[in-house]
């Protein structure tokens, strides 16, 4: 049994059995006396040990495994053995630092997005964008401009936020991250060296008196200090919004999940209410459980990605979802825009044409004769009186469902002729015109009319298999000039809107008398003058009083001429 070794490697701890141990110590004492010449070398060890650390990160799978042989030599592969390389200032003369035994470490690994700070204008943020789709900087810099010149402001914003979301390539192992380049201990060395070369050059040819001034001045602190306020200001502004954006997309998904659990298995319930509603709107025939997996995939997967977006302002060391992760992802979000733009576009053409069925027949009254309307109900469907424009399933006596509705409307008109007449007009929805007035005409209506008195239906019924297609019916009566309609107290909800009737009767809901003719309807049982007395002794309370009792006889006299007129009947 071998022992396990606890090490800290650029501030990370692993555990390492004692055979990893020993070479991992072999393994870094050669690197070290590689570059004992080197200059930067401490600094070149802490980037090969920082690579070395992240690399031991990707093996383990928790806190507390230890790392054997066979992770070491993984780690040792990628990194490459210290004699393959010549650490000295040839490397940099007249071949690229990994020419030597790099069958395998020559290749190019993914890139990842960093601003390039050591090629920066403002942030840094084009440099990196050049480095990540491998085009020069200039170009990116160049597409800023066209785009602010152009009137566009959106730009400004994208570029600050860039600034703020994108990490800085800091490290030797972040810069060639950045490129693409493997990180091993050759491209480490180079890299560094070239960086440490810059800033020799970049010393040696500084104006010193100038920056003396400005050093006396305190102007550069100053700028350098404003800097940092405005950068910190984004960053406290940045968490800001990661909070809500956390908070908003996680509730979102939540509530998805929820839906989709509670919608998709009503379909395991067997029939209930919900599943008849639906099963009469939708005309698709597709299960209620695959639209809820669409709907939470359409609109899941964009409130994940922004609750991803979320935790990397939170999280500034966020691991980014793997490309495979992404791609899948972006094809199922299409994939179900696709599905449900479908369906909703076979659901809107159920609804895209209107027809209509018209009933017509005679009314044998004769003017003055009075017309008796009245509306009746059936007990087996509630019996329930007065319109509505919504549709319900009922069942009949022998457990047949049927849809039904009380979406009906009466008018009532004169016209040119001795006799009266009813007319039935059925409306209803389809794709197309002949299937619409198909479905209109499977609209089944009763009334009855015997010795004037005309009673209707306050409802209808339909097939199922026509289902909620905006079934209505409009009954229009024509009646001679001057006839008199005595009209029930369950009527008033069923004349039409634009109908005077109920705005005749003070809409009280009572059963009145109107008078039909070529001027409009006139309410004969009205008391439309009627005023409360303000106090019973008041001079307006005699007054009203005594125009009062001069309209009973005229009431009376008139309601025993129509009572005459029906005994002669």
């Amino acid at each position: 049994m071998n022992k396990t070794v606890n090490i800290n490697l650029a501030g990370l701890s692993f555990h390492l059995d004692e055979n990893a141990y020993g070479k991992l110590s072999r393994y870094l004492n050669a690197i070290r006396n590689s570059l004992k010449d080197s200059e930067g070398s401490e600094e070149i060890m802490q980037d090969i040990e920082a690579r070395i650390a992240e690399l031991f990160s990707e093996k383990i799978e928790f806190q507390s495994q230890v790392i054997t042989l066979r992770e070491l030599d993984d780690v040792i592969a990628v990194m490459g053995q210290p004699e393959d390389y010549e650490v000295d200032e040839e490397i940099f003369e007249d071949a690229p630092p990994f020419q030597k035994n790099a069958s395998s470490r020559d290749k190019t690994s993914h890139r990842q997005l960093y601003r390039d700070i050591d090629d920066k204008y403002i942030g840094g943020v084009s440099s990196g964008l050049g480095h990540y789709i491998g085009v020069d900087a200039i170009w990116i810099r160049l597409l800023w401009v066209l785009l602010v010149l152009a009137g566009l402001g959106s730009p400004i914003l994208i570029y600050l936020l860039l600034w703020i979301l994108v990490p800085a390539a800091v490290t030797t192992s972040d810069k060639l991250k950045m490129t693409g380049e493997p990180i091993n201990i050759s491209n480490i060395e180079r890299k560094f060296k070239e960086g440490f070369n810059n800033v020799a050059d970049k010393v040696k040819n500084v104006d010193y008196d100038k920056y003396g001034n400005k050093i006396k001045t305190g102007t550069s602190k100053f700028f350098d200090s404003l800097g940092e306020v405005i950068v910190t200001l984004f960053k406290v502004f940045a968490k800001l919004i990661g909070v809500f954006i956390v908070i908003i997309s996680l509730l979102t998904l939540i509530g998805l999940v929820i839906g989709f659990i509670t919608l998709g298995s009503i379909d395991f319930w067997g029939n209930n209410e919900l599943t008849e509603y639906m099963a009469m709107v939708d005309t698709t025939n597709v299960p209620l459980w695959l639209w809820a997996l669409l709907g939470l995939f359409a609109i899941g997967i964009p409130f994940f990605a922004l609750f991803v977006l979320g935790l990397k302002l939170l999280v500034s060391n966020l691991k980014p979802m793997g490309a495979t992760v992404k791609i899948v992802l972006i094809v199922i979000w299409a994939l179900s825009i696709i599905g449900l733009t479908g369906l909703g576009i076979k659901q809107a053409t159920e609804r895209s044409f209107d027809g209509n069925y018209i009933e017509e027949e005679i009314l044998a009254f004769h003017s003055p004769d009075t017309l008796y309307l009245s509306i009746h109900g059936d007990n087996q469907f509630g019996n329930r009186l007065g319109r509505d424009s919504d549709s319900e399933i009922k069942y009949t006596q022998d457990n047949k469902r049927v849809i039904y509705s009380r979406n009906i409307q009466i008018n009532i008109k004169s016209y040119n002729d001795t006799i009266g007449k009813i007319l039935i007009d059925k409306s209803a929805q389809g794709n197309n015109y002949l299937d619409a007035k198909n479905r209109a005409q499977d609209i089944q209506f009763g009334y009855d009319y015997n010795n004037n008195h005309l009673k209707l239906n306050g409802f209808f019924i339909t097939d199922p298999k026509n289902k909620y297609r905006d079934q209505q019916i409009e009954i229009t009566i024509f009646v001679p000039d001057g006839t008199v309609i005595s009209s029930d107290e369950n009527t008033s909800s069923y004349f039409s809107f634009d109908s005077n009737f109920n705005e005749l009767s003070s809409w009280d809901n009572k059963a009145h008398y109107f008078r039909i003719s070529k001027r409009g309807a006139e309410c004969l049982d009205c008391l439309e003058n009627k005023v409360e007395p303000e106090t019973p002794n008041s001079t307006e309370y005699n007054e009203v009083e005594k125009q009062t009792d001069s309209l009973i006889p005229v009431q009376k006299s008139w309601e025993d001429e129509v009572k005459e007129d029906f005994k002669n009947q």
